[in-house]
């Protein structure tokens, strides 16, 4: 989406909100000034300036805390963000693109997740399906995995045999593609010449 855009000369910054903690998460994405908390011994640039001009993609937004939410909220229909422990708004203008494994519209009726943030996130939205669903696409995507990961050990890229493949297009995947993708890496570490259904976990 960022490459196909007007916006691909300018920044693409990326932030997954499962893997910080709340009071870190905001300092990430809106920066922090000198002292705002102990550890500050310098100003920070947050990932909204940072991404001026381009896109802010949040991975995991369904895990960012309500608290959080309602400054990102305000930071979407503002346009400017205010950097912990300051007071100067700055002007930010970057595209958000967010992605989440949740149900947000669940979440909004169980008060998890903001019902005008959904909305002001949700102007365009893809569903993408779960792998089961995508049966053509296992394959393919197994055989890219193990491209991708013999070239990251220097090593040739082994055949994937027909009962392998039989075996991946008949499994659930209830891990959908970084289940498909583990199970890649490991039967490239114990196959031999050929990647056989014995070598998939």
């Amino acid at each position: 989406i960022h490459r196909r855009s007007s916006r691909r000369d300018r920044p693409l910054i990326k932030l997954n909100c499962a893997a910080l903690p709340e009071t870190l998460l905001e300092s990430e994405l809106f920066g922090h000034e000198r002292g705002a908390f102990t550890g500050a011994d310098r100003k920070k640039i947050g990932f909204f300036e940072a991404a001026d001009g381009g896109t802010l993609f949040l991975d995991e937004i369904g895990e960012m805390p309500l608290s959080l939410q309602a400054k990102l909220l305000r930071v979407l229909e503002r346009k400017v963000i205010t950097r912990v422990g300051g007071t100067t708004e700055v002007a930010t203008d970057a595209r958000l693109i967010a992605a989440t494994h949740r149900d947000l519209e669940a979440d909004v009726r169980s008060g998890r997740f903001r019902q005008d943030l959904l909305f002001r996130i949700g102007g365009f939205t893809i569903v993408v399906p779960p792998l089961r669903d995508r049966q053509k696409e296992i394959v393919p995507l197994a055989e890219l995995f193990t491209r991708t990961c013999a070239a990251e050990q220097g090593r040739s890229v082994p055949m994937i045999e027909q009962d392998a493949r039989e075996v991946l297009a008949g499994y659930a995947w209830p891990g959908n593609v970084r289940e498909l993708e583990n199970a890649m890496e490991r039967a490239l570490v114990l196959c031999a010449e050929t990647i056989t259904a014995a070598d998939l976990p």
